[in-house]
């Protein structure tokens, strides 16, 4: 995005309808018969699967797999630091491909040649055209191209996850905790009934839906407020940090 909005690339979104269909078996697999689609002469048989379907714990895999392979006959190479992105470079021209199980960002400075990579993904592929994108991941695309600028808001998600944890009438804050809060072993529940009493709060849930705001825009959110003494050494720990 960072690249996009220096250079002015565009930014275009797909998806791939039922990706992991698109999958190829390399081993041999087999489930019972799909419930209103049994053979009343073979009524104890199994079925070999010919594709991948949904269920399956290699379905992503093959799916991945399979999308690697079509997308390389285009001319595209991966990156070799980042699994899901593709590149394609031709002269001036310059193409970026962004693949996330499903949804697609193409990125890139000619406009013939995006074109010519959906009518590729097209032939390939069952397809959405989503057109410029604006929303990916839960993430909403801002941009201003006259300035140069795009921003990138989960305030959506986050409303949601605040109301899943019954906390949307919370006043808002700057930081998550109080300035100068110590937290240890000992503030650990000891009795049986404040350990079940715990039991009940979603803690981890929360860390973890919090976890993924902070990995895509809100960076902040993973330090609580601290001195730019101890911020430091925290950063040049090579311990565990908990």
């Amino acid at each position: 995005m960072a690249i996009s909005a220096y250079f002015n690339y565009e930014i275009w979104q797909m998806d791939v309808k039922t990706a992991f269909l698109n999958g190829k078996l390399t081993e041999d697999v087999y489930m019972e018969q799909p419930e209103g689609f049994e053979d009343p002469k073979n009524p104890n048989k199994v079925c070999k699967l010919l594709k991948s379907i949904y269920g399956l714990k290699q379905a992503s895999r093959s799916w991945n797999l399979h999308f690697d392979e079509r997308i390389k006959e285009f001319g595209f190479t991966k990156s070799e630091f980042e699994p899901c992105v593709y590149t394609k470079f031709s002269g001036s021209i310059v193409t970026f491909l962004v693949l996330y199980v499903d949804d697609i960002l193409l990125i890139g400075n000619d406009v013939p040649t995006l074109q010519s990579v959906k009518s590729w993904l097209s032939k390939c592929f069952q397809m959405k055209d989503l057109g410029e994108a604006a929303y990916i991941l839960g993430i909403k695309i801002y941009r201003n191209r006259s300035k140069r600028l795009i921003g990138l808001s989960q305030s959506t998600y986050i409303d949601k996850i605040l109301r899943k944890f019954r906390m949307d009438e919370s006043k808002k804050g700057f930081i998550p905790m109080q300035h100068g809060i110590v937290l240890s072993k000992t503030q650990c529940p000891v009795s049986s009934q404040d350990q079940d009493k715990m039991k009940s709060v979603p803690y981890a849930s929360a860390i973890g839906s919090i976890m993924y705001a902070m990995l895509c825009t809100r960076p902040d959110v993973a330090y609580s407020d601290q001195d730019q003494e101890t911020n430091e050494s925290v950063l040049q720990s090579t311990d565990p940090v908990h």
